[in-house]
């Protein structure tokens, strides 16, 4: 049931392993990659408890031992503060060039991890092992990292890719349906940008994908890795092709910006309710039927997914104001918002010629239902 993706980069190239029990697996797949049998680990509170001695085991039945750092969970964690706590540690552990990070969590340890890698020594190889969905199929492949700054997410940090990705689709019986629903998000977002088939796909099969089928959960992660993996190759450091997987982030950071990027609002749950946004979008700008936002929607729903800013609990600001926070959004360029638009589903594109007053009557509209 394993699958392997090659992340294509010329001499930066990677494998990501997708299938059950890699966590068993990780001493001898990360073995190759050591100059010396031992590894620094970074992982949060809420995977340590769950996952760390697996992963100690793991790595011990291959002669590797292995330190930790466990740091708090949660988006709050994506600062300078741990950035600084998790390089010094790192310094203290005596971490060489030629040594390996492991990055062992969600997104937020994996863009942490991966940022205080790129700057340690210069940079340093890490390895990503991600523990949730949201992780497996988008942040830990592409090499991005970063921490948040308070004008916005992500704003601060470096392209570095990662020398292996274990994406054990085991560990994701272990998260709450929310969170996994929040993954899920980005899986339909590979689905609505550039293969439809496997959007049909996700329409019939996206119950069993939740449900815990583990084929169905295996090939789901691999479907949107391998479209991940197809653009970073292309496009590694997004000046093109790569801006495609950002369908439904400028709504969604705006959105995560005006939650206060808290409980309220997850991910993958913003990127959801951004993609319905951008299909209406697109559908009244007359680039899409009117059928597709509607058939989006349906399919979110149907998942029991959050669609609408009215499925956002609290207030939330007005549509001007939520398009000023899109403003601090780092795809800005010369003051312009790129938006990635469709033509269909499956048929995503980048455009800036957007007009405003048009992404204004989509928001108020949207939150006239709130």
């Amino acid at each position: 049931m394993h699958q392997t993706v090659h992340v294509e980069l010329g001499e930066r190239s990677y494998d990501v392993e997708i299938g059950p029990d890699l966590l068993a697996q990780a001493g001898i797949r990360i073995a190759p990659l050591l100059r010396r049998p031992k590894v620094a680990v970074v992982t949060d509170e809420n995977v340590g408890a769950l996952h760390l001695d697996a992963l100690r085991d793991g790595l011990a039945s291959a002669g590797i031992e292995m330190t930790s750092l466990t740091l708090p969970a949660g988006e709050s964690t994506k600062s300078w503060p741990h950035f600084e706590r998790t390089v010094e540690w790192l310094l203290a552990e005596k971490v060489e060039r030629r040594d390996v990070v492991i990055a062992f969590g969600g997104g937020v340890i994996g863009d942490l991890v991966g940022f205080a890698a790129a700057v340690l020594r210069r940079g340093v190889r890490f390895v990503q092992i991600p523990t949730s969905l949201l992780a497996q199929v988008d942040s830990s492949v592409g090499g991005k990292t970063g921490i948040n700054a308070p004008q916005g997410k992500n704003l601060i940090g470096a392209f570095h890719q990662p020398s292996l990705v274990l994406a054990d689709t085991s560990v994701l019986g272990t998260m709450t349906q929310r969170d996994f629903l929040s993954g899920y998000g980005e899986v339909v977002k590979y689905g609505l940008l550039g293969d439809s088939d496997f959007f049909d796909w996700l329409e019939t099969n996206g119950t069993d994908v939740s449900g815990g089928d583990m084929a169905a959960r295996v090939r789901a992660v691999t479907r949107s890795v391998q479209m991940k993996a197809d653009i970073v190759a292309r496009d590694e450091t997004e000046q093109g092709d790569r801006a495609l997987l950002n369908l439904g982030h400028t709504f969604c950071h705006a959105l995560e910006a005006a939650t206060g990027y808290s409980d309220r609002l997850l991910h993958g749950e913003g990127v959801a309710i951004g993609c319905a946004l951008a299909f209406e979008l697109s559908s009244r700008l007359g680039l899409c039927s009117q059928e597709d936002p509607s058939r989006v929607r349906a399919h979110l729903r149907a998942m029991g997914m959050k669609t609408d800013l009215a499925d956002i609990p609290g207030d939330l600001p007005s549509a001007e104001a939520l398009v000023d926070l899109m403003a601090q959004d780092k795809k800005v360029i010369d003051g312009q918002l790129r938006f990635i638009l469709a033509r269909g589903i499956g048929q995503a594109f980048v455009t800036s010629d957007v007009p405003r007053d048009a992404v204004i009557s989509v928001l108020e509209d949207a939150l006239a239902t709130v």
